[in-house]
């Protein structure tokens, strides 16, 4: 079996975004992680405005021409992921269940908000709403 295309598209700006996705590992038989800023124009944020999916408010994964948007994106990642190192250990605990995953991902997405607030970051606003551009 070959292994699949795989990007993480997030929001780079974030600086709890970017830890943990610089610090996830996925177990060399998945293939190399590619990690993709949302504040880039590309044709991958392209496929995902097109889906209607606000970037805001969920990363995306996309494992071959499969995608995965928030919580799903976040339990996808957890099943490919190494188990080395605590932090991957970790993250593999936490999000291995789709159901906890969707339970937790929403606070996380709450305090990352929260976060990017207080350090005065627009939104990303893919989808152009009106009065859409702070936190």
């Amino acid at each position: 079996m070959a292994k699949a295309d795989i990007v993480l598209v997030y929001d780079k700006q974030c600086p709890a975004c970017d830890n943990y996705c610089r610090w996830v590992r996925l177990r060399d038989a998945v293939g190399p992680l590619q990690l993709v800023d949302a504040r880039e124009d590309t044709d991958i944020l392209r496929e995902i405005t097109a889906r209607g999916w606000d970037i805001d408010q969920g990363m995306v994964l996309k494992v071959g021409e499969q995608l995965y948007y928030g919580a799903d994106a976040i339990h996808a990642l957890a099943l490919m992921g190494s188990r080395s190192g605590l932090f991957n250990r970790l993250n593999y605990w936490m999000f291995r269940s789709p159901r906890v995953a969707s339970i937790l991902y929403p606070v996380l997405r709450a305090l990352r908000n929260g976060l990017l607030k207080v350090l005065r970051k627009s939104k990303i606003n893919n989808l152009g709403k009106a009065n859409n551009e702070r936190f």
